[in-house]
């Protein structure tokens, strides 16, 4: 999606908190009529059936007649879309939305003329019951956009996303084959050497946020400054994730364009992610300490930077099996956990071969992809490295 920054005035920021409010109201009736559903029950009424009571509700109250109909049944849609994918078992199943997080909407049957530029860096868009909106036109709108999406962060930060999906990334025709390994210290390791990583909060923003937590928890709860302390932290938050999410897209741009085979380990992030804290009658160990890499995996970006890859080199993503990729030496093939020195430093017990360790990891998943490389050259597919002859063995008898 192309996403660009709203601007509105006090009053329309008033009649967009009121869309939000809308949507989430709708969404949130629609979640409990799915929950009261229990096998043996009648089933819970379609997207269809949902029209048509929120036609008869908006008829008995004023005040959500007052909104906007598109709003109110594309949340509706937006719903039955979700269902969708908890059944297809790609997502989670919906859950309550609360004010104040993930607020948005998304209107539909866009028309040409509901957005317009008005000068070098601003537009305008137009939104049902709130009219022309400005936005800060930080490149060319994508022609033919049906629909778009206002969302709300949790720094206050108002957006548009316009629905069009760009053209994958050419692939150069090479035949090169890279290896990626995602780590905590380093984001991505490449075979081919190279080490990159996600940016971080600098030293002097780390300071301020552990400041401003300290100050949010002495705090009293519904006051004003515990508002202020909230939404100065989120910022700060924004801010990083504003980085992290401009480097994925460079690093991953970079990355279809100069390969055409991608291998990545295949990881269960949602697995590794989970929280250590037990239950009362088992409570868990180390759990500070899991909660604390927890934390570091989802600031490296392991799951974004695989899913823009697979988004801007369709077909061009090879996940493999990462099990023993850190232990088994790229020079010699020996395997062994003692060969595994520290995070950075990989020391073969066998033939001593040196390397950094999480760039022998990275060649280690691109010598397992090598076989599934897609044909670029109207050959195998595989680099000139291996598509070389093998050497013959001499047998002694």
């Amino acid at each position: 999606m192309s996403r660009y920054r709203l601007q509105p005035t006090p009053a329309q920021e008033a009649a967009l908190l009121e869309h939000c409010g809308h949507a989430r109201f709708v969404w949130n009736l629609a979640v409990e009529q799915q929950a009261h559903w229990k096998p043996g029950r009648k089933g819970a009424p379609g997207f269809a059936e949902q029209c048509r009571q929120l036609t008869e509700a908006r008829a008995e109250f004023a005040w959500l007649r007052a909104g906007s109909i598109v709003v109110q049944q594309q949340a509706l849609k937006d719903f039955a879309q979700a269902m969708a994918n908890y059944f297809g078992k790609t997502h989670r199943k919906p859950t309550w939305r609360k004010q104040g997080r993930g607020e948005g909407f998304r209107i539909v049957a866009v028309k040409p003329g509901d957005v317009r530029r008005l000068s070098r860096h601003v537009g305008e868009v137009k939104i049902p019951k709130v009219g022309w909106v400005r936005l800060r036109w930080s490149r060319a709108v994508p022609e033919g956009v049906k629909s778009f999406r206002i969302t709300r962060d949790s720094a206050g930060r108002r957006q548009v996303a316009f629905a069009a999906i760009p053209g994958p990334i050419p692939a150069p025709g090479t035949g090169e084959v890279v290896g990626v390994d995602r780590g905590v210290a380093v984001s991505a390791a490449l075979s081919t050497g190279e080490l990159v990583s996600a940016p971080a909060l600098r030293e002097a923003e780390k300071t301020r946020l552990s400041r401003l937590l300290r100050k949010l928890a002495r705090a009293k709860r519904g006051s004003n400054r515990r508002a202020e302390v909230k939404l100065a932290i989120a910022r700060l938050k924004a801010r990083e994730s504003d980085r992290r999410k401009d480097w994925i897209e460079k690093t991953t741009t970079d990355l279809a364009r100069r390969f055409d085979v991608i291998a990545v380990e295949d990881l269960n992030i949602r697995n590794m992610t989970r929280s250590a804290k037990g239950t009362l009658a088992e409570p868990g160990r180390n759990v500070r300490q899991k909660a604390g890499l927890n934390r570091a995996i989802f600031a490296a970006g392991w799951g974004a930077l695989v899913k823009r890859l697979e988004h801007k080199a369709p077909g061009r993503v090879v996940k493999v099996n990462p099990r023993y990729t850190s232990q088994t030496c790229n020079a010699c093939g020996h395997r062994a956990a003692e060969s595994r020195e520290s995070q950075s430093r990989f020391a073969c017990a066998a033939c001593g071969h040196q390397a950094h360790a999480d760039v022998n990891a990275a060649k280690n998943i691109r010598d397992t992809a090598a076989g599934h490389a897609v044909a670029a050259r109207g050959r195998s597919g595989l680099p000139r490295r291996m598509n070389r002859e093998p050497r013959p063995v001499l047998l002694s008898l």
